[in-house]
């Protein structure tokens, strides 16, 4: 089969589209044709070495961790089906940019009718992370939630799902992205534009907690801004760390992407595709993440 992804690790010239042999089946795991698979900024790392002692990798191994697909074989004790559309996170050690991906059962849920497979694979990674830091924080409903990078995936994803849990928003992101943010009912502070620091310091909000994806001096400039521990950061866990915060635990629950799905079939959050490529130009899909300033979610796509 034929996937795009790299045989070292390195920058973006280690990845190309090379011919591997199908994955086996494995227990515990699906086997699906994928339709759509999510890029996200992890991704980059994993390529470059940087996430080695947290995500293992197999090379030669296709890059992303989340996709979307039509299953080909199912254990006899999942609730999955052969020809279901599921959606999920990749199997460890494998990834989702190829014609054939494996899922991990544990983290594969159903795509509901509405929704396409290009949507479904933005859940895992963005709105699985925002998820998770949300439940996390747990703030009361009618505080206010500080989102950093709340233009990328999981920022926008944190915005959406922070107002489905009647919390209000204000987002940190480029002055580009002022429309993106608004339109999703946040309060957008442009870092690029005035002094964004006093704008946020003397604003009457007052911040309950903050779920970073921006990291480095973003974040250093706004943990004062929120009680100590409520912080959580995609971007830059150990950062967090140091001021009390954390990383976020991430779960990567089926079930938990079957009610995300649902929300987005319903209407209630949106996956703000920006960037589809089909799997024959995947690395313009990676390279759109790799400027570190993509709007909302990039897929790739198998049709």
């Amino acid at each position: 089969m034929r996937i795009f992804g790299f045989q070292e690790y390195g920058g973006p010239e280690v990845v190309q589209h090379l011919d591997v042999p199908r994955p086996q089946s494995r227990a515990h795991h699906l086997l699906i044709e994928m339709r759509a698979a999510g890029i996200n900024p992890a991704d980059i790392k994993v390529r470059n070495g940087a996430r080695q002692n947290k995500f293992p990798v197999k090379f030669p191994m296709a890059v992303g961790r989340e996709a979307a697909g039509v299953v080909l074989e199912a254990p006899a004790d999942s609730p999955f089906q052969p020809g279901q559309l599921v959606f999920g996170g990749t199997a460890t050690g494998t990834g989702a940019l190829a014609e054939f991906v494996l899922l991990d059962a544990s983290q594969t849920a159903p795509i509901p009718a509405g929704l396409s497979p290009s949507q479904a694979a933005c859940i895992p990674v963005a709105f699985g992370t925002a998820w998770d830091a949300l439940h996390e924080l747990n703030l009361a409903k009618g505080s206010t939630l500080l989102v950093l990078g709340a233009g990328g995936g999981v920022g926008s994803a944190a915005v959406q799902l922070a107002q489905s849990l009647d919390l209000n928003v204000v987002g940190v992101a480029s002055s580009q992205k002022e429309e993106f943010l608004t339109n999703m009912g946040a309060k957008h502070v442009a870092y690029d534009r005035g002094d964004w620091l006093a704008q946020l310091a003397l604003s009457s909000d007052t911040y309950a907690g903050i779920i970073d994806a921006a990291g480095g001096d973003t974040l250093r400039a706004t943990s004062s801004l929120v009680p100590t521990g409520a912080i959580r950061s995609a971007a830059s866990p150990a950062l967090a760390e140091e001021y009390g915060g954390s990383g976020i635990r991430r779960r990567r629950e089926g079930e938990i992407y079957k009610q995300l799905a649902e929300m987005m079939a319903n209407d209630v959050i949106h996956a703000n595709i920006t960037h589809s490529y089909p799997l024959d130009n995947a690395s313009l899909a990676l390279a759109a993440v790799e400027t570190g300033h993509a709007r909302g979610k990039t897929v790739v796509t198998n049709v």
